[in-house]
């Protein structure tokens, strides 16, 4: 099946697609306009709230409402039928410069969240980037530093192996990491890919049920698939040039979800649009953030 569609969103930066499933809804933010979005499957409506700040990652939690990643640090974040949105700042992050954000992030699979960070002018090649991890109640702590572009953040069907990317031009890898499940320490870093040789900068990911690795080849309008071995298993295509993260979804779970960026320059018109792709394999739900 082609990708379709499914909201042409005309987003700066899409990003952070999660799936609802009590309500047959899709969620994702666009970063740099602070907006939380929602796509009710059913009806085709559109709702979005607005974020005081630049909203980058978020995660539904266990009571319903949502922890989100913005400029500043973890906030935890309720939306209303009104259009209206309680912010309420949960911890802050002290990034290593001025000019900085958060960039991709998920929960793992006990709860946890974790976000990276970046700076916002990619242009400048600084490795300021960190990891951080976030449990109700802590302080943000960076648990890995030394990154430019975050992304491609997810885990392994068990939990035990946790992947990362950098998705600046200047790295283009995507690691894994042993996982240690209940300290929530990641371990034993190591290559898993060197996207440097394969169309596209490795951005947004997802996992699916047989441990399948799919991230969005940004620049190249593809999203890859690789084996837990690291082998390129398949490609698909999506008709922008800049897909950005990917996340499963629908009554089967078995539809690949996808936003993308409509940069200043780009030419595309569904760039920036929301879309579905059929990947041929289920996907797993996203692990709520426990409060």
């Amino acid at each position: 099946m082609p990708a379709e569609l499914i909201v042409d969103a005309r987003n700066a930066v899409g990003e952070c697609p999660v799936w609802v499933p009590e309500e047959n809804a899709l969620y994702w933010v666009d970063i740099p306009n602070g907006s939380l979005q929602r796509w009710d499957a059913a009806r085709g409506y559109v709702h979005a709230w607005k974020a005081p700040q630049m909203l980058a990652c978020i995660a539904r939690t266990n009571a319903g409402n949502w922890v989100a990643g913005l400029q500043t640090g973890f906030f935890h974040l309720t939306p209303h039928n009104d259009g209206s949105l309680d912010t309420t700042s949960l911890a802050t992050v002290e990034h290593a410069r001025p000019g900085m954000r958060l960039n991709d992030g998920r929960c793992d699979r006990q709860g946890r969240f974790w976000a990276g960070s970046m700076v916002l002018d990619m242009g400048a090649n600084a490795a300021a980037g960190a990891l951080y991890r976030y449990e109700t109640g802590k302080a943000a702590h960076a648990r890995l530093n030394g990154l430019i572009t975050p992304n491609g953040l997810a885990f392994s069907p068990d939990g035990r192996t946790m992947y990362l990317s950098d998705s600046h031009p200047l790295s283009q890898q995507i690691w894994a990491f042993d996982y240690d499940i209940d300290s929530g320490t990641p371990s034993n870093r190591r290559l898993f890919v060197d996207m440097r040789s394969l169309p596209g900068r490795p951005d947004g990911a997802a996992v699916d049920v047989e441990g399948g690795y799919w991230i969005c080849g940004n620049d190249a309008g593809l999203i890859h698939r690789f084996t837990p071995n690291g082998r390129l298993d398949r490609s698909l295509a999506v008709p922008v040039k800049k897909p950005s993260m990917c996340a499963f979804g629908g009554s089967r779970m078995d539809t690949l979800f996808v936003t993308s960026i409509r940069d200043d320059h780009s030419e595309q018109s569904l760039a920036g649009g929301v879309f579905a792709l059929n990947p041929g394999v289920q996907g797993l739900p996203e692990s709520p953030f426990i409060l």
